[in-house]
């Protein structure tokens, strides 16, 4: 028997009645329950899905990532980005790109050499404001050999400076003239005979007193224009030269410094003219500023 009451509407009663029957005709019938989702559920797929695919990814083409990182490229483009957004701050992102690239061709100059003589070297590393490094895992035979990896650096650093020099004059470019100009100012300053530059690792094949006059040279260049990279390098200069020095009565020092007159002579001349040829381009390349 139904329980309905007199006030329930007539369409009501059909559909608790015969709800078999009218079925079809119930308005709900399409409702479903709503089943909550946990929102961090549905955040760990969304993030699982990139990180699942960079490992797929990662595995697929394991032996292209080992040979990327054996080549330490990540190292070296990194280092050098760092470097640009610090000299772009100063000189602004084009001149300082082009910088980094002439620093980089200095310093694969002497990879080259270290290479050529089986020495095995670390790809180049910049250091914002210092330049950069490139480590050696030991030392050349002898201060002939080292003479020879230390001026590799300016040698091709200046043809680089002067492969821009020659854009610059074709396009009639001043950025790229004085890029040129940074570029050979970059390698004369660097055959200051002074260690740890490389003046001061090619007169080491010379005589060790010059390594006296690249300190008071650095010393006066620090009087005159004080900054904390040249005081960084005259005190490192001075260590290295210190060190040197009281080692040079080793016996194997005596071996390492011992080399024949011809190769003292063209250490001397190479260097020499190298840095008279940096200085007669500085000049040519100097802009004079306007105002």
């Amino acid at each position: 028997m139904s329980s309905l009451t007199p006030q329930q509407e007539p369409d009501q009663r059909r559909y608790e009645l015969d709800p078999v029957e009218h079925r079809d005709d119930y308005p709900f019938r399409d409702y479903e329950p709503i089943h909550p989702r946990s929102r961090w559920r549905e955040l760990g797929k969304k993030l699982w899905v990139p990180i699942a695919g960079l490992g797929y990814l990662i595995f697929k083409f394991k032996a292209v990532v080992l040979a990327i990182f054996k080549l330490k490229i990540f190292a070296t483009s990194a280092t050098m980005l760092v470097s640009i957004a610090a000299y772009a701050w100063i000189w602004g992102w084009r001149f300082a790109i082009g910088f980094v690239l002439l620093l980089l061709v200095h310093e694969l100059g002497h990879v080259a050499e270290l290479r050529r003589q089986g020495i095995p070297a670390s790809a180049p590393l910049f250091i914002p404001f210092l330049g950069a490094v490139v480590g050696m895992k030991q030392m050349p035979h002898d201060v002939w050999r080292e003479a020879r990896v230390a001026l590799a650096g300016p040698i091709l650093g200046s043809l680089g400076a002067a492969a821009v020099w020659a854009a610059g004059e074709s396009l009639d470019s001043d950025l790229l003239v004085a890029l040129a100009f940074t570029g050979f100012f970059l390698n004369l300053f660097n055959l200051v005979p002074v260690s740890p530059l490389d003046g001061g690792r090619a007169v080491a094949a010379l005589h060790p007193a010059l390594w006296a006059v690249g300190l008071a040279i650095l010393l006066g260049l620090t009087i005159l224009w004080p900054n904390p990279i040249l005081i960084l390098v005259l005190l490192i200069g001075g260590l290295e030269v210190w060190r040197r020095w009281r080692e040079r009565e080793d016996p194997r020092a005596r071996e390492y410094y011992s080399i024949p007159a011809w190769q003292r002579a063209v250490v001397g001349v190479t260097y020499v003219g190298l840095a008279a040829l940096l200085a007669l381009a500085m000049s040519a390349t100097h802009i004079e500023r306007t105002f």
